[in-house]
């Protein structure tokens, strides 16, 4: 792997949503690789960029506060660029359903305008796309490989599917090399936890530090999840790997587990507090996809890219991390 990672060195790199939390690790580790790192984020409140997880790079990188829905400025910011990892977008499904023109307009209609800005401005840019799990619904089987169905239940999913297949439709039509990476639950340090907005482990988390309960729903769910650096991997193998273009990947957990499992887990990680088990909002459950992990063989197969990081491990990192950093993520 780091063979292929040397690629990135002298490079000029731009992420979006940098400031957040998946994109300020993709920074960190890009930075440590050579590149030239330009991070461009609206640090909008609802959408979890956050100025802490950058604190010790800002001399090490470019930050343009900027919103992926500014064509003007997405015109000027991607010229020259080698590669584009394109993490931003607006991530609730609750919000999504409460605000779906907001979702539109993020998830769909700035895809679209970043695409053209990089026909026009830019067409030998290497684009990476953050997609997600949430397009395939329910399952109809598991483990979920590419080949699933794809039926969202929700309009975050719905907008999600169409800003990937933009992505896929500009590299087949016009010759832009773009992939897509279906994440699936990722957590870590630096993640959002003062709500739901990105993942429903922080909230749990928060929790504990705060001394309340883990309210967790159903608590049978399977689930599967990784860690944040397994996720810079994937990310940075894609974008070099040249058999990825035009190519969609799951990512998938090491292992599953159920919920309430996994709230067991990060009370003996955090050494005390406990949970309760209580039944779906009746909103959250018309939304719910119940069990759900993913099939990676393809992106194995193809970029040698596995989950390294254990759940047990990764846990432990993230509580020890926010049992420091409590106050910086509220």
């Amino acid at each position: 792997m780091e063979n292929s990672l040397l690629a990135y060195k002298n490079r000029e790199v731009m992420i979006t949503g940098g400031l957040g939390f998946i994109g300020s690790h993709l920074a960190r580790k890009l930075v440590s690789l050579g590149a030239r790192v330009t991070i461009v984020d609206s640090l909008i409140p609802e959408y979890g960029g956050n100025m802490r997880n950058v604190k010790d790079l800002k001399e090490k990188l470019q930050i343009n506060i900027s919103d992926v829905r500014d064509m003007f400025s997405m015109k000027f910011l991607i010229k020259g660029k080698d590669f584009l990892f394109n993490l931003a977008g607006q991530t609730s499904h609750m919000d999504s359903m409460s605000d779906p023109f907001t979702d539109l307009e993020i998830n769909c209609k700035a895809q679209l305008s970043i695409l053209e800005m990089c026909r026009n401005y830019n067409p030998g840019v290497r684009i990476v796309y953050a997609s997600t799990r949430q397009i395939y619904g329910k399952p109809e089987y598991l483990p979920i490989d590419e080949k699933h169905h794809l039926h969202p239940v929700d309009v975050n999913g719905i907008n999600k599917m169409a800003g990937e297949w933009y992505h896929i439709l500009y590299n087949n039509v016009y010759g832009i090399s773009a992939s897509a990476l279906r994440l699936t639950n990722i957590y870590g340090p630096g993640m959002r936890i003062k709500d739901a907005r990105q993942t429903f482990l922080g909230v749990w988390i928060k929790s504990l530090i705060e001394g309340n309960p883990i309210d967790v729903w159903g608590g049978e769910q399977l689930r599967d999840f990784n860690f944040v650096d397994d996720v810079v991997d994937a990310i940075l193998l894609t974008g070099t790997e040249e058999k990825a273009a035009g190519k969609i990947y799951n990512l998938g957990g090491e292992r599953t587990v159920s919920l309430k499992e996994l709230a067991q887990m990060c009370i003996a990680a955090y050494g005390k507090g406990e949970y309760r088990i209580i039944p779906f909002p009746a909103d959250r459950k018309k939304i719910d996809i119940g069990d759900y992990y993913a099939d990676y063989k393809s992106i194995n197969q193809e970029t040698g890219w596995y989950p390294k990081v254990s759940l047990e491990q990764g846990i432990n990192t993230t509580i020890h991390y926010f049992q420091e950093n409590f106050s910086f993520y509220l």
